[in-house]
């Protein structure tokens, strides 16, 4: 019995001590950075609204038992005038957001340089909130106290949760991306009903077509997304595949129910 216990007790030990080297091997190993990590919301915005946008036209037009060459047409048409609006959006979207923190940084500099000793106890106050003690919060200030472009700085996260604007961030570039994303991925819907035109001229083995090939759209854009922020591959990929597949069946169901309740024909 004792016996037993003894190496039930090695057994124990021996996974503690395997658990623990497994905890410090990962806290070793550094993170991987994501690649271009800031044109992740640009591409993944583009490319995912281009799939669903031009595959939602696409099973409306389906629903209306409408040829294949009006969903080409009409199809590429709308894909080029979505990515310009797409791509124009952005670049203004991008252009606002930074003369917002432009000028609420002027606003705050204001501030400090009008009230400066008020300004410091709200920072002391703000870092003690954090977890620093008054001392340390004091001293932290106090530094700052000496370089204005610093205090100011702080003084934007504090109040208003606002990092500094990036002068080297260009808006435009933004902008290409959004489009060059809307343009690939929003094509992709549109291959099967090029590709399946000299083999057969069934509407509808070229809308199950453009299903299989906007999942296999949907399923690259997780996997690029997941390359570029760095995170877990199978869900990401999983996740942006079922937000795509709900968002397209919903537009199918729409479009079938102006069809088939609403009677409304193409």
């Amino acid at each position: 019995m004792s016996e037993r216990g003894g190496n039930s007790t090695t057994r124990l030990l021996h996974e503690v001590v395997e658990e623990v080297d497994d905890l410090e091997r990962n806290y070793s190993e550094r993170p991987k950075e994501p690649w271009k990590g800031g044109y992740v919301k640009s591409i993944v915005y583009g490319g995912l609204d281009a799939i669903i946008t031009c595959f939602s036209l696409i099973s409306s037009i389906s629903a209306s038992s409408s040829s294949s060459g009006n969903v080409l047409v009409l199809g590429f048409a709308n894909l080029v005038a979505d990515a310009i609006s797409m791509g124009f959006g952005d670049i203004v979207s991008a252009s606002s957001e930074r003369d917002v923190v432009i000028e609420e940084r002027r606003v705050t500099e204001w501030d400090v340089l009008n009230g400066r000793e008020d300004e410091q106890r709200e920072l002391v106050r703000y870092y003690q909130s954090l977890g620093m003690d008054y001392d340390d919060a004091t001293t932290v200030v106090n530094i700052f106290t000496k370089y204005n472009d610093i205090l100011v700085d702080q003084k934007m996260v504090a109040d208003k949760g606002m990092l500094p604007a990036d002068q080297e961030a260009k808006p435009w570039k933004n902008g290409l991306i959004t489009f060059a994303s809307f343009m690939v991925f929003g094509s992709i819907p549109l291959l099967s009903f090029i590709i399946l035109i000299p083999f057969t001229d069934s509407d509808l083995v070229k809308f199950v077509s453009a299903c299989l090939v906007s999942a296999l759209g949907l399923a690259l854009l997780g996997v690029a997304r997941a390359r570029i922020a760095g995170q877990n591959m199978m869900f990401t990929t999983a996740i942006t595949v079922f937000s795509g597949v709900i968002a397209a069946a919903a537009a199918y169901l729409v479009g079938w129910l102006l069809k088939h309740v609403a009677g409304l024909e193409g």
